[in-house]
């Protein structure tokens, strides 16, 4: 192989592994932020709105950084500058 197809090869498997990597992490901490809202509402069912409201803002804050994890990945393998060196 030469070397255009080991360095397309290496950047499609480095943007899949940042797409699993980076979709883990927020993963597990949306779970454990959903797990303390619901522990939260059992305790004070009567603040109820402003935990949902929190809740919403904080998951809306971990879900970004999935989805620039995304964007990220699909960059390298779509628009990747180093490839137009490599081409060189």
């Amino acid at each position: 192989m030469d070397k255009m197809a080991w360095f397309i090869l290496l950047s499609t498997g480095g943007a899949l592994a940042a797409i699993a990597i980076g979709v883990i992490f927020p993963a597990l901490a949306m779970g454990r932020a959903i797990t303390q809202a619901l522990d939260a509402l059992a305790r004070q069912p009567e603040a109820e709105r402003s935990i949902t409201r929190t809740l919403f803002i904080g998951l809306a804050m971990i879900e970004s950084l999935a989805i620039y994890c995304l964007v990220v990945a699909l960059i390298v393998l779509f628009r990747n500058p180093l490839l137009e060196y490599f081409l060189k």
